[in-house]
């Protein structure tokens, strides 16, 4: 079935504005959609979020191939690539959900959202709060204010946000400056590319030779990435050696990609990504404000220096207002933005979306947006930056509104199986139809970071 006009047109004016503005792609239509258009239910229409996310990959892949290939979507394929962690499973095993120290807490006024799912970010949580145990840990925040513990966590470096209602957010200074802009928001540049890669409709994966380089890390720059990947892009993920990625969430988003590790403060691992930013199409980076600055990847200064180079960024906050520098995953911006105050439980507990869909969709924006400004440079109308962040995200979620559609069940999801490093996987294919099948993935997702730093 399609979906209804209303909730077309409700797409196209939410998620398309800035595609359409920037001239960067004309967004007429949402494509063909196999499935009901709501099943997950819930007071805010995360459905049309997550497939208007994916149409418009649908649609930029239209129009880089002028007609050639234009994927159709299956809600039980959105809906699973949207919990793919969920469908994952390594040697026969369901993988781990959020850490101990990750979760809702009782505040003196209130609640707070703890994040504490990598080794560094719990240890800074824990010490904050002088505290070694979540017993510890709830006792301690029990006895602060939410913001006096939020404030307390960042300050220390760890990850939390106040639980706050829609209007409480949308009344701060951070929740308003989130709020500007289009969900994706492009700027272009001069093209005069001498290199530049080119669609070739004979390649069984559409963006086949693409290279893409990928500094981001958890859900929706890997998201973008593993889509990408799926498309024929050549995607070569970039990881620091003291900091390594979650094995789950390497093995759920590395499909297709490389793997590799630098140390960018070295002479050495500054002049390796020198080289392989030289060499790349499309630089998508996933920190929060400064973090790549210091070693001289500003948007401002990869521009200028490799200006050929397609810019890719996101955070969580946006980039203006007071929160532009701090760290935030989507269960924080969930509960900083709202959400969690809407889908609070019976006893008044907060809760969450059905699945990350902040993360998620933004990773699908992404990835329209970087074919999007593919095109734009093979065709010389510019060489494009694109920057999204999840606090957006948030803010396109509640410009949806309620779903309008009754919650129907769905298919079950069609599921890939494949050797890897790792042992045996059991995967959600990708949301996307082709030729009447579901598109796989190209690969297997690699060992991390065992991969040279190079381009094959």
């Amino acid at each position: 079935m399609n979906m209804s006009t209303d909730g077309e047109k409700a797409v196209l004016r939410i998620l398309g504005r800035g595609f359409e503005r920037s001239g960067m792609l004309a967004v007429s239509s949402v494509p063909e959609i196999d499935g009901p258009g709501s099943w997950w239910g819930g007071p805010l229409n995360v459905e049309q979020l997550a497939v208007g996310s994916v149409a418009l990959v649908s649609s930029a892949l239209n129009s880089l191939s002028n007609g050639q290939f234009t994927p159709a979507i299956s809600s039980s394929q959105v809906a699973a690539a949207f919990g793919s962690s969920g469908y994952l499973r390594i040697n026969d095993e369901k993988t781990k959900g959020f850490a101990e120290h990750s979760g809702f807490f009782r505040t003196s006024d209130g609640w707070i959202r703890t994040h504490a799912n990598y080794p560094h970010h719990e240890h800074r949580l824990l010490q904050s709060l002088g505290v070694n145990s979540g017993a510890g840990l709830g006792e301690a925040l029990g006895q602060m204010s939410s913001e006096q513990a939020q404030e307390l966590i960042v300050a220390a470096g760890g990850v939390a946000a106040a639980v706050q209602t829609r209007q409480q957010w949308l009344e701060s200074m951070q929740g308003q400056a989130a709020q500007q802009g289009d969900w994706a928001q492009f700027s272009l540049r001069p093209a005069d590319a001498v290199r530049t890669w080119q669609y070739n409709p004979s390649s069984s994966r559409p963006l086949s030779g693409l290279r893409v380089l990928d500094l981001t890390r958890v859900i929706a720059g890997p998201t973008a990435t593993r889509t990408l990947a799926a498309l024929g892009a050549h995607v070569l993920r970039v990881d620091a050696p003291q900091l390594p990625e979650l094995q789950a969430q390497h093995v759920d988003t590395g499909f297709g990609k490389r793997s590799t590790l630098l140390d960018l403060s070295s002479s050495e691992g500054s002049e390796r990504m020198a080289q392989l930013l030289q060499g790349a199409d499309v630089l998508i980076t996933g920190y929060r404000q400064g973090a790549l600055a210091r070693f001289g990847l500003s948007a401002q200064n990869l521009a200028e220096k490799y200006p050929e180079l397609i810019i890719a960024e996101l955070d969580a906050w946006g980039y203006d207002g007071p929160w532009v520098d701090r760290r935030g995953f989507d269960s924080i911006v969930q509960a900083a933005c709202g959400i969690s105050d809407v889908y609070q439980t019976k006893d008044g507990k907060p809760g969450a979306l059905p699945v990350q869909a902040l993360d998620h969709a933004t990773g699908y924006g992404l990835a329209a947006a970087i074919i999007a400004m593919v095109q734009a440079r093979s065709e010389h109308r510019g060489v494009g930056s694109v920057r999204f962040s999840l606090a957006r995200t948030a803010a396109a979620l509640f410009e949806f509104g309620a779903p309008t559609l009754p919650a129907q069940p769905l298919d079950a999801p069609r599921m890939g199986h494949m050797e890897s490093p790792y042992g045996k996987l059991d995967y959600a294919l990708t949301p996307f139809m082709v030729d009447g099948g579901i598109l796989d993935y190209a690969a297997a997702p690699p060992a991390y970071g065992q991969d040279e730093p190079f381009w094959l």
